[in-house]
Protein backbone atom coordinates (compact mmCIF):
# COMPACT_ATOMS: atom_id res chain seq x y z
CA UNK A 1 0.00 0.00 0.00
CA UNK A 2 1.43 3.62 -0.73
CA UNK A 3 1.13 5.75 1.99
CA UNK A 4 -0.49 9.14 1.58
CA UNK A 5 -1.17 10.71 4.57
CA UNK A 6 2.37 11.65 5.08
CA UNK A 7 3.94 13.14 1.88
CA UNK A 8 5.12 16.39 1.50
CA UNK A 9 3.06 18.99 0.56
CA UNK A 10 5.31 20.78 -1.99
CA UNK A 11 3.89 22.94 -5.05
CA UNK A 12 7.64 22.55 -6.65
CA UNK A 13 8.41 19.16 -8.08
CA UNK A 14 11.61 17.68 -7.00
CA UNK A 15 13.17 18.33 -10.54
CA UNK A 16 12.40 22.08 -10.12
CA UNK A 17 13.98 22.04 -6.46
CA UNK A 18 17.10 20.51 -7.48
CA UNK A 19 17.34 22.82 -10.58
CA UNK A 20 16.95 25.93 -8.02
CA UNK A 21 20.58 24.30 -5.81
CA UNK A 22 23.39 26.64 -4.70
CA UNK A 23 26.32 26.75 -6.76
CA UNK A 24 27.85 29.96 -5.87
CA UNK A 25 30.14 29.73 -2.61
CA UNK A 26 29.49 33.53 -1.84
CA UNK A 27 25.41 33.47 -2.57
CA UNK A 28 25.53 30.33 0.28
CA UNK A 29 27.81 32.74 2.74
CA UNK A 30 25.30 35.35 2.12
CA UNK A 31 22.32 33.70 3.06
CA UNK A 32 23.81 32.47 6.01
CA UNK A 33 25.24 35.39 7.17
CA UNK A 34 28.34 34.48 6.87
CA UNK A 35 30.04 36.97 3.98
CA UNK A 36 33.39 36.84 3.99
CA UNK A 37 33.99 34.38 6.98
CA UNK A 38 35.50 31.64 5.36
CA UNK A 39 37.86 31.96 2.59
CA UNK A 40 36.89 29.29 -0.69
CA UNK A 41 39.29 27.32 -3.22
CA UNK A 42 40.72 28.87 -6.15
CA UNK A 43 37.91 29.35 -8.63
CA UNK A 44 38.93 27.16 -11.17
CA UNK A 45 39.24 24.10 -8.62
CA UNK A 46 36.10 24.88 -7.78
CA UNK A 47 35.12 24.09 -11.11
CA UNK A 48 36.22 20.72 -11.40
CA UNK A 49 34.26 19.99 -8.57
CA UNK A 50 31.19 22.56 -8.24
CA UNK A 51 29.69 23.36 -5.29
CA UNK A 52 26.01 22.13 -5.19
CA UNK A 53 23.28 22.23 -2.18
CA UNK A 54 20.13 22.37 -2.20
CA UNK A 55 17.45 24.95 -0.45
CA UNK A 56 15.67 22.46 1.51
CA UNK A 57 19.24 21.34 2.70
CA UNK A 58 20.75 25.09 3.97
CA UNK A 59 17.24 25.77 5.56
CA UNK A 60 18.96 23.22 8.09
CA UNK A 61 21.88 25.01 8.59
CA UNK A 62 22.12 27.68 12.11
CA UNK A 63 22.38 30.94 10.33
CA UNK A 64 25.66 32.81 11.29
CA UNK A 65 27.06 30.19 12.49
CA UNK A 66 30.60 28.99 10.56
CA UNK A 67 31.48 25.62 12.25
CA UNK A 68 27.71 24.62 11.49
CA UNK A 69 28.46 20.52 10.75
CA UNK A 70 26.33 20.98 8.09
CA UNK A 71 27.44 23.60 6.30
CA UNK A 72 31.12 22.42 6.79
CA UNK A 73 30.36 19.31 4.71
CA UNK A 74 29.25 21.06 1.48
CA UNK A 75 31.63 24.20 1.60
CA UNK A 76 34.93 24.40 -0.52
CA UNK A 77 37.21 24.79 1.69
CA UNK A 78 40.40 26.83 0.68
CA UNK A 79 42.05 23.23 2.55
CA UNK A 80 40.81 21.20 -0.39
CA UNK A 81 44.02 22.87 -2.76
CA UNK A 82 46.81 21.07 -0.92
CA UNK A 83 48.20 18.71 -2.13
CA UNK A 84 48.78 15.68 0.72
CA UNK A 85 50.64 12.78 0.50
CA UNK A 86 48.53 9.22 0.21
CA UNK A 87 45.45 11.25 -0.90
CA UNK A 88 44.92 10.41 -4.09
CA UNK A 89 42.02 10.52 -6.89
CA UNK A 90 41.01 6.73 -6.57
CA UNK A 91 41.21 6.10 -2.90
CA UNK A 92 39.37 2.77 -3.07
CA UNK A 93 40.33 1.00 -6.25
CA UNK A 94 37.19 1.82 -8.01
CA UNK A 95 38.57 1.80 -11.28
CA UNK A 96 40.19 -1.43 -11.47
CA UNK A 97 37.00 -3.11 -9.93
CA UNK A 98 35.26 -2.32 -13.45
CA UNK A 99 34.51 -5.73 -14.71
CA UNK A 100 32.12 -4.54 -17.20
CA UNK A 101 30.29 -0.80 -18.71
CA UNK A 102 29.14 0.63 -15.16
CA UNK A 103 29.46 -2.77 -13.22
CA UNK A 104 31.76 -2.71 -9.93
CA UNK A 105 32.38 -6.06 -8.73
CA UNK A 106 34.80 -6.14 -5.24
CA UNK A 107 32.97 -8.19 -2.89
CA UNK A 108 31.39 -11.75 -3.55
CA UNK A 109 27.65 -12.36 -4.49
CA UNK A 110 27.17 -8.38 -5.51
CA UNK A 111 27.56 -6.03 -8.18
CA UNK A 112 27.49 -2.10 -7.95
CA UNK A 113 25.80 -0.22 -10.70
CA UNK A 114 27.26 3.37 -11.21
CA UNK A 115 24.00 4.23 -12.57
CA UNK A 116 25.20 8.28 -12.89
CA UNK A 117 27.27 10.34 -11.91
CA UNK A 118 24.40 13.23 -11.02
CA UNK A 119 24.01 13.75 -7.77
CA UNK A 120 21.78 16.67 -5.69
CA UNK A 121 24.71 17.83 -3.36
CA UNK A 122 28.72 17.51 -3.62
CA UNK A 123 29.86 16.45 -0.36
CA UNK A 124 33.47 17.61 -0.40
CA UNK A 125 34.61 14.74 1.06
CA UNK A 126 32.98 12.19 -1.53
CA UNK A 127 35.35 9.60 -2.31
CA UNK A 128 34.33 9.37 -6.32
CA UNK A 129 34.61 13.21 -6.85
CA UNK A 130 37.56 12.12 -9.36
CA UNK A 131 35.49 9.74 -10.47
CA UNK A 132 35.50 9.50 -14.86
CA UNK A 133 31.87 8.90 -14.74
CA UNK A 134 31.53 9.99 -18.66
CA UNK A 135 33.68 6.39 -18.93
CA UNK A 136 31.44 4.50 -16.86
CA UNK A 137 28.15 5.47 -17.31
CA UNK A 138 25.91 1.65 -18.48
CA UNK A 139 22.48 3.75 -19.10
CA UNK A 140 23.99 5.42 -21.63
CA UNK A 141 24.39 2.98 -24.35
CA UNK A 142 25.38 0.35 -23.32
CA UNK A 143 22.60 -1.33 -21.19
CA UNK A 144 22.17 -4.50 -22.89
CA UNK A 145 25.53 -5.35 -22.09
CA UNK A 146 25.36 -4.50 -18.63
CA UNK A 147 22.53 -6.69 -18.30
CA UNK A 148 24.55 -9.52 -20.57
CA UNK A 149 27.24 -9.53 -17.66
CA UNK A 150 24.49 -9.36 -14.73
CA UNK A 151 22.54 -12.75 -16.11
CA UNK A 152 25.57 -14.47 -16.80
CA UNK A 153 26.76 -14.62 -13.49
CA UNK A 154 24.88 -16.58 -11.16
CA UNK A 155 26.83 -15.83 -9.11
CA UNK A 156 25.56 -12.25 -7.99
CA UNK A 157 22.33 -12.36 -6.30
CA UNK A 158 21.61 -8.73 -5.09
CA UNK A 159 22.47 -5.58 -7.44
CA UNK A 160 23.36 -2.43 -5.64
CA UNK A 161 22.21 0.73 -7.15
CA UNK A 162 25.08 3.39 -6.65
CA UNK A 163 26.65 6.68 -8.75
CA UNK A 164 26.55 9.99 -8.14
CA UNK A 165 22.94 8.98 -6.60
CA UNK A 166 20.66 6.58 -8.30
CA UNK A 167 17.78 8.41 -7.25
CA UNK A 168 19.09 11.79 -9.53
CA UNK A 169 17.44 9.65 -12.52
CA UNK A 170 13.85 10.03 -13.17
CA UNK A 171 11.48 7.41 -12.19
CA UNK A 172 10.76 6.51 -15.74
CA UNK A 173 14.87 5.30 -16.34
CA UNK A 174 15.04 3.78 -12.68
CA UNK A 175 11.61 1.56 -13.44
CA UNK A 176 12.80 0.24 -16.51
CA UNK A 177 16.22 -0.29 -14.60
CA UNK A 178 14.75 -2.42 -11.84
CA UNK A 179 12.44 -4.07 -14.53
CA UNK A 180 15.33 -5.22 -16.39
CA UNK A 181 17.06 -6.72 -13.41
CA UNK A 182 13.85 -7.92 -11.68
CA UNK A 183 13.87 -10.67 -14.89
CA UNK A 184 17.19 -12.35 -13.87
CA UNK A 185 16.36 -14.99 -12.23
CA UNK A 186 19.16 -15.45 -9.34
CA UNK A 187 19.08 -11.87 -8.44
CA UNK A 188 17.15 -11.77 -5.12
CA UNK A 189 17.82 -8.31 -3.85
CA UNK A 190 18.38 -4.70 -4.61
CA UNK A 191 20.27 -2.94 -2.26
CA UNK A 192 20.26 1.67 -3.33
CA UNK A 193 22.82 3.76 -1.85
CA UNK A 194 21.36 7.44 -2.02
CA UNK A 195 21.92 10.53 -0.22
CA UNK A 196 18.75 12.41 -1.57
CA UNK A 197 16.18 11.66 1.59
CA UNK A 198 18.62 13.23 3.75
CA UNK A 199 19.59 16.25 1.65
CA UNK A 200 16.50 16.71 -1.17
CA UNK A 201 13.43 14.62 0.40
CA UNK A 202 10.96 16.64 -2.21
CA UNK A 203 12.51 13.40 -4.52
CA UNK A 204 10.53 10.77 -2.28
CA UNK A 205 7.68 11.47 -4.20
CA UNK A 206 4.05 9.29 -4.81
CA UNK A 207 5.59 7.66 -8.20
CA UNK A 208 8.90 6.52 -6.24
CA UNK A 209 6.95 5.27 -3.72
CA UNK A 210 5.03 3.27 -5.89
CA UNK A 211 7.01 1.72 -7.94
CA UNK A 212 9.38 0.83 -4.73
CA UNK A 213 6.27 -0.76 -3.46
CA UNK A 214 5.52 -2.91 -6.53
CA UNK A 215 9.01 -4.63 -7.14
CA UNK A 216 9.19 -8.03 -6.64
CA UNK A 217 12.99 -7.52 -5.36
CA UNK A 218 13.89 -7.25 -1.49
CA UNK A 219 14.47 -3.86 -0.90
CA UNK A 220 17.26 -2.19 1.02
CA UNK A 221 17.92 1.23 1.04
CA UNK A 222 21.41 2.41 2.83
CA UNK A 223 20.61 6.66 3.57
CA UNK A 224 23.42 8.49 4.45
CA UNK A 225 23.17 11.26 7.36
CA UNK A 226 26.70 12.66 9.34
CA UNK A 227 25.02 14.62 11.81
CA UNK A 228 21.78 14.29 13.68
CA UNK A 229 20.54 17.73 12.45
CA UNK A 230 19.84 16.54 8.97
CA UNK A 231 17.03 14.37 9.96
CA UNK A 232 14.28 17.31 10.35
CA UNK A 233 10.62 16.66 10.01
CA UNK A 234 10.50 16.90 6.40
CA UNK A 235 13.45 13.82 6.42
CA UNK A 236 11.55 11.73 9.05
CA UNK A 237 8.17 11.85 7.25
CA UNK A 238 10.18 10.96 3.60
CA UNK A 239 11.69 8.16 5.78
CA UNK A 240 8.63 6.94 7.01
CA UNK A 241 6.99 7.21 3.67
CA UNK A 242 9.76 4.81 2.19
CA UNK A 243 9.34 2.15 5.51
CA UNK A 244 6.14 1.95 4.91
CA UNK A 245 6.33 1.44 0.80
CA UNK A 246 8.60 -1.68 1.62
CA UNK A 247 12.33 -0.38 2.16
CA UNK A 248 14.53 -2.14 4.68
CA UNK A 249 16.27 1.14 6.08
CA UNK A 250 19.82 1.42 6.87
CA UNK A 251 22.20 4.21 7.62
CA UNK A 252 26.12 4.64 6.87
CA UNK A 253 28.07 7.66 7.67
CA UNK A 254 31.59 9.09 7.21
CA UNK A 255 33.59 9.78 10.50
CA UNK A 256 34.70 13.92 9.90
CA UNK A 257 36.85 15.85 11.44
CA UNK A 258 35.36 18.90 12.89
CA UNK A 259 31.50 17.63 11.55
CA UNK A 260 30.51 14.64 13.76
CA UNK A 261 34.10 13.73 15.57
CA UNK A 262 32.54 13.25 19.14
CA UNK A 263 30.58 11.00 21.56
CA UNK A 264 28.25 13.63 21.49
CA UNK A 265 27.53 14.09 17.93
CA UNK A 266 27.65 10.24 16.62
CA UNK A 267 25.43 9.39 19.98
CA UNK A 268 23.13 12.09 18.92
CA UNK A 269 22.72 10.38 15.19
CA UNK A 270 22.06 7.00 16.26
CA UNK A 271 19.29 8.14 18.77
CA UNK A 272 17.77 10.47 15.89
CA UNK A 273 18.37 7.44 13.51
CA UNK A 274 16.47 5.28 16.39
CA UNK A 275 13.58 7.67 15.95
CA UNK A 276 12.84 7.48 12.54
CA UNK A 277 13.42 3.74 12.24
CA UNK A 278 16.56 3.71 10.63
CA UNK A 279 19.21 1.41 11.82
CA UNK A 280 22.80 2.61 12.13
CA UNK A 281 24.95 0.36 9.83
CA UNK A 282 28.49 1.51 9.07
CA UNK A 283 30.69 4.42 10.10
CA UNK A 284 32.96 4.57 7.53
CA UNK A 285 36.73 6.39 8.59
CA UNK A 286 37.61 8.82 5.63
CA UNK A 287 38.52 7.52 2.35
CA UNK A 288 41.87 9.03 1.31
CA UNK A 289 40.85 11.24 -1.90
CA UNK A 290 42.43 13.83 -3.46
CA UNK A 291 41.05 16.91 -1.57
CA UNK A 292 39.64 15.97 1.45
CA UNK A 293 42.75 15.39 3.97
CA UNK A 294 41.37 18.40 6.12
CA UNK A 295 38.76 15.76 7.04
CA UNK A 296 40.54 13.03 8.24
CA UNK A 297 39.81 11.25 12.00
CA UNK A 298 42.60 9.27 13.09
CA UNK A 299 41.72 5.69 13.38
CA UNK A 300 42.65 5.31 16.95
CA UNK A 301 40.50 8.68 17.35
CA UNK A 302 37.96 6.17 15.64
CA UNK A 303 38.19 3.35 18.20
CA UNK A 304 38.05 5.57 21.27
CA UNK A 305 35.23 6.73 20.00
CA UNK A 306 33.63 3.25 19.41
CA UNK A 307 34.29 2.24 22.88
CA UNK A 308 32.36 5.50 24.35
CA UNK A 309 29.12 4.86 22.54
CA UNK A 310 29.12 1.69 23.43
CA UNK A 311 28.66 2.58 27.26
CA UNK A 312 26.13 5.00 26.49
CA UNK A 313 23.97 3.22 23.33
CA UNK A 314 22.39 -0.25 23.42
CA UNK A 315 24.22 -2.24 21.01
CA UNK A 316 22.22 -2.26 17.68
CA UNK A 317 22.55 1.82 17.97
CA UNK A 318 26.56 1.53 17.61
CA UNK A 319 27.33 1.61 13.85
CA UNK A 320 30.37 -0.42 12.66
CA UNK A 321 33.59 1.22 12.26
CA UNK A 322 35.10 0.64 9.04
CA UNK A 323 37.51 1.06 6.15
CA UNK A 324 37.19 -0.02 2.19
CA UNK A 325 40.78 -1.14 1.36
CA UNK A 326 41.63 -1.75 -2.03
CA UNK A 327 41.73 -5.59 -2.90
CA UNK A 328 40.02 -6.53 0.37
CA UNK A 329 37.06 -8.95 0.19
CA UNK A 330 35.20 -7.47 2.82
CA UNK A 331 34.82 -4.10 4.30
CA UNK A 332 37.89 -4.07 6.56
CA UNK A 333 35.99 -4.19 10.56
CA UNK A 334 38.09 -1.81 12.75
CA UNK A 335 36.05 -1.91 15.74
Amino acid sequence: MIPQSHAIDSKQTWQIALSNAINDPEILLKQLGLSDQLSTIDGDIIKQFPLRVPQSYINKMQYGDVNDPLLRQVFPLIDEGFDVDNFVSDPVGDQLAITSPGILQKYHGRALLLTTGACAIHCRYCFRRHFPYGDSNPLASQWQTTLTSLRDDTTINEVILSGGDPLSLTDMKLEALVNDIEKIPHIKRLRIHTRLPIVLPERIDQRLLKWISNTSLQLIMVIHANHANEIDQDVARVLDNLRLAGCQLLNQSVLLKGINDDVISLSSLSERLSDVNVMPYYLHLLDPVAGASHFDVPEQQGIELIEQLRKILPGYLVPRLVREQQGEASKTIIN
